[in-house]
């Protein structure tokens, strides 16, 4: 292929370089005549690990060139990729100065061209960037329109410093984000042909923010186990054998497990444990702020769902799964039970259902809870979930215990169901029947 990238700082050095080897014809753009002038002598820009021999090497087998003639670029290549900078504001927004630049500089040239051209966005840029500043730039000096004139793609890298070539050729994953025709993604599979990984396609919106949430989950990693060895050194317990021992549990710990959003933890172990763990950091003098946010982020997370629930207007609610998780009749700390509470707290008319809870009731381990603790809410339950779903206004599903076949027999048109557990794997699921609604 023929391909341009903007930027020649470090993502778009790397690019430009790894493209090249793979025996595209690449052509570097940029502001800095330095950083032009270095390419073209077959020099690196900047300092990475093996870089300098590969832009050695792609420069002397006619593989890369370097210009500042945007239009020249453009005209000349089927596909850009913008890899400019988007460093942060003061108040810590992105400065979208450069990225909104180069595509008024793009669009401009893509004026005069008739050929189909893809622009790649391999920027790091938060969602709403591309339909909000990249796509209205575009547009606004080529005087096309994005899905006709020219297509607009996503391409996050997960280049580490230091590390960037391996990287490149050993991906995770290559994302491209596109609009729902797919436009683009023939052109930006045939750049990555010789890498071997699984090439993913979503939306826009997803692959922009794949990057923050990744990048994210890298921090909260470090800050866990930092603190996790402020406090075993406190207490005299070697950290790194800990957190050695901790790593080896590749079913739960290094995992997905526990990765998919849904409604606020509960159980006697969760939240009894973190309590345990941030008053003794606090019996030490250890501050562990990660550790001792994680208690009140499920509070709010809880919260907001609860509010959520009570601006749909609707009084009869109907809550199919009441313990804090399938498979069990366990109902200490669960989020339902508190869910439910509140909700008849607020004057709305609730009922249950929950098999295994139903059978606790009866003879379960939690029989003396129930009739002692929440004999309110007992009292609310009912014997079968077309009791609960047919006199309901709300559906909310609380565990995933009863199956999703009995939902969608029993539910009603125009009836609200309410998923906090991903119960149905996509809202659209719900829509055909009646209102669905996934947390």
């Amino acid at each position: 292929m023929k391909i341009s990238v903007f930027g020649l700082g470090y993502v778009g050095c790397v690019s430009a370089a790894c493209l090249a080897n793979e025996g595209h014809k690449v052509i570097g753009v940029d502001v800095s005549k330095t950083k032009v002038d270095m390419i073209n002598k077959g020099r690196s820009p900047i300092v990475e690990e093996g870089i300098g021999a590969l832009i050695k090497k792609v420069v002397r087998e006619g593989g890369l060139t370097a210009t500042s003639d945007v239009k020249s670029a453009l005209l000349k290549t089927e596909l850009s990729f913008v890899c400019v900078g988007t460093p942060s504001r003061p108040n810590g927004d992105l400065n979208y100065d450069m990225i909104q630049r180069a595509c008024f500089d793009i669009g401009a040239a893509l004026k005069g061209k008739k050929e189909k051209h893809v622009v790649v966005i391999r920027s790091t840029v938060l969602p709403g960037c591309v339909r909000e500043v990249v796509i209205p730039a575009l547009e606004s000096r080529s005087g096309k329109k994005e899905g006709k004139g020219f297509f607009v793609c996503v391409n996050p890298e997960f280049l580490r410093e230091g590390t960037s070539l391996k990287d490149y050729y050993d991906p995770p994953f290559i994302l491209a984000g596109l609009d729902a025709k797919r436009n683009g993604s023939k052109e930006l599979r045939a750049a990555y042909k010789n890498i071997k990984t699984e090439f993913i396609e979503a939306s826009i919106e997803v692959s922009e923010m794949i990057k923050y949430t990744c990048n994210a989950f890298h921090a909260l990693k470090i800050v866990f186990a930092n603190e996790i060895g402020s406090l075993c050194k406190s207490i005299c317990a070697d950290s790194h054998e800990v957190m050695g021992i901790f790593c080896k549990d590749t079913k739960l710990n290094i995992s997905k497990r526990y990765l998919s959003p849904g409604f606020a933890f509960g159980g006697s172990c969760l939240p009894k444990d973190l309590r345990a763990m941030t008053y003794k950091a606090k019996k030490e003098d250890l501050e562990i702020p990660l550790l001792g946010s994680l208690l009140p982020s499920n509070n709010a997370h809880f919260n907001k769902a609860l509010e959520f629930i009570l601006s749909l207007g609707k009084k009869k609610i109907g809550v199919l799964g009441l313990s804090f998780k399938e498979g069990t009749d366990d109902l200490r700390e669960s989020p339902n039970v508190r869910l439910v509470e509140n909700l008849i707290g607020k004057g709305l008319e609730v009922s249950i259902y929950d098999k295994n809870v139903s059978l606790a009731k009866l003879f379960g381990a939690n029989k003396e809870f129930i009739e002692k603790q929440i004999p309110h809410i007992s009292k609310l339950m009912k014997s079968s979930p077309e009791k609960v779903i047919q006199n309901c206004e709300v559906i909310v599903i609380g565990n995933k215990s009863l199956g999703k076949d009995a939902v969608v027999k029993h539910a009603k048109k125009g009836q609200i169901v309410f998923d906090l557990v991903r119960l149905f794997d996509k809202p659209g699921a719900l829509k055909a029947k009646y209102h669905g609604l996934c947390w």
